[in-house]
């Protein structure tokens, strides 16, 4: 089943942001031409509603998961969102659509714990940061280590030890990922017992991808989502909802996307 992400409010941005950021970002988003908000975040004229779009699918997502809708649902969104903070847009992403979901989850349905799993081949600096002091949200993250935007080390775990960093050394490939999460990753993430879990799915670190290198293949992303739905169905009620996040090379992404939603679909 196929649904138009809805436009979202800038008091749903505003669950993961300051609204005078949410209104400083929107408020900029030029009416022709070009804005740099830095060297790699660019908005053109639609980009303030692409933005918005990205909020309201994930909160629609979560609200129809929740609602037993669906038992999961995959966001097709851009731009990305994991490196956005709370006051700071970067690395390609305004607001940080994960981040917007957890509290929303939170606040909307009475959710107490919710956990972001990212493997994204770049660290998602911003979930980390906006989960760094919420003793119930869980942040476990596989990335290429070193590699923009210089965060993740296996040591940052959080003012409440809820932060799981597991980094992976340029070169590296499938079995190390998987190592990664059997090890790092997943065992925590049971532990922690979230009432809904939330994936950062970017998928750069295919071997395709130009942007870093950590050679995985669509057969590892599909393995990583039905290992993480494994663990929602423990201990979520089976309740996923994914969000696209980075991938460059638009063969790879669209082959490694079609294999993590013939996985969610399974």
């Amino acid at each position: 089943e196929r649904r138009e992400a809805p436009l979202g409010e800038r008091e749903e941005a505003a669950l993961a942001h300051p609204r005078a950021f949410v209104d400083v970002v929107l408020d900029n988003i030029p009416s022709e031409g070009y804005l740099s908000f830095d060297g790699d975040t660019i908005v053109s004229p639609a980009s303030g509603e692409a933005a918005l779009r990205g909020v309201g699918a994930l909160t629609a997502a979560v609200d129809a998961v929740v609602a037993g809708e669906a038992k999961n649902a995959f966001c097709a969104v851009r731009p990305p969102g994991h490196h956005a903070e709370q006051t700071r847009a970067m690395g390609f992403c305004l607001f940080n659509n994960v981040a917007v979901a957890a509290h929303h989850a939170r606040n909307a349905h009475d959710m107490r714990r919710v956990a972001v799993v990212d493997f994204d081949v770049h660290h998602g600096n911003g979930t980390q940061a906006i989960f760094w002091d919420e003793p119930d949200l869980f942040f476990g993250s596989t990335h290429q280590m070193p590699l923009y935007p210089g965060t993740g080390a296996r040591d940052e775990q959080g003012g409440h030890g809820n932060i799981f960093n597991a980094p992976l050394d340029p070169g590296t490939g499938s079995g190390s990922f998987r190592r990664a999460m059997e090890e790092r990753i997943l065992p925590n993430l049971q532990a922690f017992g979230p009432e809904l879990i939330i994936i950062s799915a970017g998928f750069d670190a295919h071997q395709d991808d130009p942007l870093a290198n950590l050679n995985l293949v669509e057969e590892d992303f599909a393995w990583a989502t039905g290992e993480i739905m494994a663990v929602a169905d423990e201990v979520a009620g089976g309740r996923v909802v994914s969000a696209l996040e980075g991938g460059y090379d638009h063969d790879a992404l669209a082959r490694s996307v079609a294999a993590h939603v013939k996985t969610l679909m399974g």
